[in-house]
């Protein structure tokens, strides 16, 4: 039986610098070993998942001088600013990098948020993503004619699903051209028309004024809108639901912890949120703690109905990913590059650590206009949460056309 390999047993330097810096009886910093890695100056040899496992007791987390330099040159400017076209070339950057690339991890449905798992072990990712959507329908009370915002669509799986499953005229709005094309592409693959569900290509801040939905959802954009706006983003999606209406958001968030900034067992969040800030998703500053949102929601005039924690399912989720990510190497390496597939290698990988432990997660949330006229009793029975019967989600599959399929094997 061979000893646990550490850390630093996998580590290979490829520069004087790196192989100075990475040598036993030394505590480097990870935030050193994220740009050595994804800059290819370094190495790893062997699994990379077993090498993550042993990261922790042989790195530290402090600071370096390059999360610093972020922080006061690409962070703060975007924390302050927020206005419409610094969003719009952020946000596309990302997600108008190509729908290949997000395809190579995300799977055939093309879902950019967390699944809903019953056991995790024996599910594919495509049944909890399909069990998904159906929970957040189900949360919606969606019913046939209504009318449905999704705020942040992605590639507007949802949006197409509760129209076909559910009758509802949904409507989804992004920012990424990309994802609106995509999702225009499949609803009308579904046998749907326009008038049945359709993706805007649209800034939240330009929904006009006038339009009313009995039913709003937002996935995981919320994040973007940043701490300075997501007041007002809130009181927006306020002004448009009807008095009667629901609105579901679920955001991904950060622990409450007050001494981050001290070295600690908890240090290691720090650092995460400053990578993902800077190479992931930049200018997603809402990602805060619970208190934050539930503040702005009541704010608002939101009536808080549900909420739960859905971290670990988040967790599951993006282990799936990762492994769809790693099948799918050569084709990012072809068509992105090193940097890009290693990046993204990192992140996932260290994501599903970083939610199963809690140092980021994600709250389910529903809501309603705290009015004195609302009807409450229909949080009564048996379809409010996890109490819903979801054991057999309703599949959504589609053959895609896209030069990609070979990128949909199966998933580990």
């Amino acid at each position: 039986m061979s000893a646990t390999r550490s850390a630093l047993d996998f580590i290979v330097p490829k520069t004087d610098a790196t192989r100075a810096r990475y040598k036993a009886g030394a505590r480097p910093s990870f935030g050193h070993f994220v740009e050595d890695f994804t800059q290819g100056k370094v190495d790893i040899n062997g699994d990379f998942e077993e090498f993550m496992k042993t990261r922790s007791a042989y790195f530290n987390y402090s600071a370096t001088a390059h999360h610093f330099n972020w922080l006061f040159t690409k962070f703060l400017p975007q924390l302050a600013i927020h206005s419409k076209s610094q969003d719009e070339r952020i946000i596309r950057d990302h997600y108008d990098r190509g729908n290949d690339f997000f395809a190579s991890f995300l799977g055939p449905r093309m879902i950019y948020t967390s699944a809903f798992f019953m056991d995790p072990a024996n599910e594919t990712l495509e049944q909890a993503q399909d069990r998904k959507m159906q929970m957040v329908c189900n949360k919606l009370d969606l019913k046939p004619g209504e009318t449905h915002l999704d705020i942040g669509c992605g590639w507007g799986t949802l949006i197409a699903y509760a129209a076909k499953n559910y009758g509802a005229k949904t409507t989804g709005v992004t920012i990424a051209q990309a994802g609106a094309d995509w999702a225009n592409k499949q609803i009308a693959d579904h046998g749907m028309t326009k008038d049945q569900a359709e993706a805007w290509r649209m800034d939240y801040r330009d929904i006009p004024a006038g339009l009313k939905f009995n039913k709003i959802s937002c996935l995981e954009m919320g994040e973007h809108v940043g701490v300075r706006k997501f007041p007002g983003f809130i009181k927006m999606i306020y002004d448009r639901l009807e008095d009667d209406g629901k609105f579901y958001i679920q955001q991904a968030g950060i622990r409450a912890n007050p001494g981050i900034l001290k070295k600690g067992p908890h240090y290691q969040d720090l650092v995460w949120i400053m990578f993902m800030g800077e190479y992931i998703f930049p200018g997603a500053d809402a990602s805060t703690p619970l208190g934050f949102l539930i503040e702005s929601l009541q704010d608002a005039n939101f009536e808080v109905a549900h909420l739960e924690n859905v971290g670990i399912h988040y967790s599951h989720t993006i282990h799936k990913w990762y492994y769809n990510w790693m099948r799918n190497e050569n084709y990012i390496m072809e068509h992105y590059g090193q940097k890009w597939f290693r990046v993204w290698q990192l992140f996932l990988r260290w994501s599903v650590d970083i939610a199963a432990g809690g140092s980021s997660t994600c709250w389910s949330i529903t809501a309603h206009k705290n009015l004195d006229k609302t009807n409450r009793d229909k949080y009564i029975g048996p379809n409010t949460g996890l109490r819903m019967d979801l054991t057999k989600p309703m599949e959504f599959y589609r053959e895609y056309p896209s030069p990609w399929k070979d990128l949909y094997g199966p998933a580990k």
